[in-house]
């Protein structure tokens, strides 16, 4: 996650090339909790973003020293859907920090959606940073965050489609039909530095082949049984423990091995 990099003057939304925005909301509250900088005490009130490659939050207030934040999703873990009893359903999770993001460390986020529809974003979310994942190696810290190079423009950006030359899973915005105002997202021509649903974006409005390796099995979070496991490798959600999540872990393991290899072996 990086600290008030995800904005332009004026609380517009600034986006990478090939970065694509597939759902939105401009109701939405974020608490934060285990960092001391004042930028993140008190619930803030804003926009939120679910593009290809992270979750970007854009401040309704300009007082607040927090005016936006960008969250790769290589950066999540622990995400959760809490449905209580009472009140509003929410995400919750943590964070890292990148290098160079304007803060340090580890950060817990709740997110509550004022007018609904926590559980189609979360499961939309889960299922974009689960894909992420897969395409990124485990590794000690994030990517760090790079200024963009050069200027950036407003950006006409088509309201949940998916990039050119992709055919895959995309999340129905039944729930969240409004696409953001004109004239609030802006672009630069400088790709992320960090995978998305396909992998790394190596050209503007396009996006590469994943690399050539197979995901582990999705991790279960606060799983005790192996169906339960079993079940996360096709379903984001076991219906019938709803306010469970399941995201694989961004790490790989050894490719098998070549067809002829294997036959050998089984020969013998």
């Amino acid at each position: 996650m990086s600290l008030n990099t995800a904005h332009v003057q004026g609380g517009g939304c600034l986006i990478h090339a090939g970065e694509c925005i597939i759902l939105f909301t401009d109701a939405v509250t974020i608490d934060f909790h285990g960092q001391d900088g004042r930028a993140f005490h008190g619930s803030k009130t804003g926009k939120l973003f679910l593009t290809t490659h992270r979750l970007i939050f854009i401040n309704k207030s300009d007082k607040d020293e927090l005016l936006s934040f960008s969250m790769p999703f290589v950066t999540l873990k622990d995400v959760e859907l809490e449905q209580p009893v009472f009140g509003s359903n929410y995400i919750k999770g943590k964070v890292r920090a990148q290098p160079n993001g304007n803060w340090i460390g580890e950060a817990k986020f709740k997110l509550i959606f004022k007018k609904g529809g926590a559980i189609d974003f979360g499961r939309a979310m889960l299922r974009a940073a689960s894909m992420a994942n897969s395409n990124y190696p485990q590794m000690d810290n994030p990517p760090a965050y790079a200024p963009p190079e050069g200027p950036y423009y407003m950006a006409d950006v088509p309201y949940g489609v998916p990039p050119p030359g992709y055919y895959g899973w995309m999340p129905s915005t039944a729930a969240f039909p409004d696409a953001p105002p004109p004239q609030t997202v802006y672009r630069t021509d400088m790709p992320p530095p960090y995978p998305g649903i396909i992998g790394f974006t190596d050209n503007p409005g396009y996006a590469s082949a994943p690399p050539a390796q197979t995901a582990p099995p999705p991790q279960l979070f606060n799983g005790q049984d192996a169906k339960a496991a079993e079940a996360a490798q096709s379903a984001y959600f076991d219906p019938n423990r709803p306010q469970m999540a399941y995201v694989p872990p961004p790490s790989y393991y050894e490719l098998p091995p070549p067809y002829k290899e294997a036959e050998n072996k089984k020969n013998d």
